[in-house]
């Protein structure tokens, strides 16, 4: 398989880097990770793959849960496997729920932060229910939660030491629309700080809405890595499909059809769809071939630049 690359405080230390050098992990004859490198820096990236592609078990290594059958996983240089101190710079949202429904959250997370041996717990058990707006409900037991705020209390609890690097699977499950766009723009905005977040998701949309950097598993390989417009302009052989205005559609397409670079040209009552080859080379004579026939191009725009068309074309669908 080929890889193609492609309002919280600032940050008191320095941006953390987390780094995989050919990892892997099997059990039994099942390898779950094959032989992944990458590099995650600050900012927002989206875990993506159907299905057993290996993204639990890739978060697992990351958080030092579990070791590397083979390679190697280091948050600034230092191994996270049997090493409490990445702790204090790491949060982990696993997948799996584990609330006690006996406590409330304000004590679930404030237990995360006595753990932690902060200064001052109750100030920073506050401040994080805050971030995932909690107040109203913070004295409630968990059981009588809806999953979303049950979500939302496990975040505080990897929230409340401000770490460093923060590591979600599948964070949106069970919150309402509102609930996941103040989530989505927390995770802006802690990016923007200089935090390192990775999130898996299985919904194309909120990846595309958080994050325009993603990491891509298909049956435990890195299949791709990158920004994911990049990597859909990189797929020389999927057609690249434009919607083109112009003052004169019907003689750009006559123009168009001799162009090597496109392998198809249909006129509509909104303009062309133009599919193409060669992204670049599109995009290049273009204007060319617009200026040597008076032509003006009132709009160009990429129809099936989106995740959705990276992802199904990478996992086959």
């Amino acid at each position: 398989m080929t890889t193609i690359s492609a309002e919280p405080a600032a940050p008191a230390t320095p941006a953390s880097t987390l780094d995989l050098a050919g990892v892997s992990r099997w059990y039994g004859n099942v390898v779950a990770v094959n032989d992944v490198t990458m590099r995650l820096g600050p900012g927002v990236t989206g875990l993506l793959g159907p299905n057993g592609a290996g993204k639990t078990t890739l978060l697992h290594m990351m958080a030092g849960f579990l070791s590397p059958s083979r390679g190697e996983v280091t948050l600034d240089g230092m191994p996270t496997w049997r090493n409490p101190e990445v702790y204090r710079r790491l949060g982990l949202v696993s997948e799996r729920e584990a609330v006690h429904s006996f406590l409330s959250a304000y004590e679930f997370v404030l237990a995360s932060a006595k753990l932690h041996r902060l200064s001052d717990p109750e100030a920073a058990a506050r401040r994080a229910i805050a971030l995932v707006e909690m107040e109203d409900a913070q004295d409630r037991k968990i059981g009588t939660y809806s999953k979303g705020m049950r979500q939302r209390t496990r975040v505080a609890g990897a929230l409340v030491h401000d770490p460093q690097v923060l590591l979600l699977d599948e964070p949106f499950n069970g919150m309402d629309p509102r609930q996941r766009l103040h989530m989505m723009a927390l995770l802006h905005r802690l990016g923007d700080a200089g935090r390192t977040i990775l999130f898996s998701s299985h919904i194309l949309e909120e990846v595309e809405q958080v994050s325009g950097t993603v990491q891509v598993m298909v049956a435990g390989r890195l299949a791709a890595s990158g920004d994911y417009r990049t990597i859909r302009r990189l797929m020389t052989n999927r057609p690249h499909v434009f919607r083109v205005r112009s003052t004169d559609d019907r003689a750009l397409a006559v123009a168009l059809m001799a162009e090597e670079s496109v392998t198809g040209v249909e006129l509509g009552r909104d303009g062309l769809t133009v599919q193409a080859g060669d992204y670049g080379a599109f995009t290049r004579a273009l204007p060319k071939i617009a200026l040597a026939r008076s032509l003006r191009v009132r709009s160009l725009t990429p129809e099936d630049e989106s995740l959705e068309s990276v992802f199904s074309y990478l996992v086959g669908s």
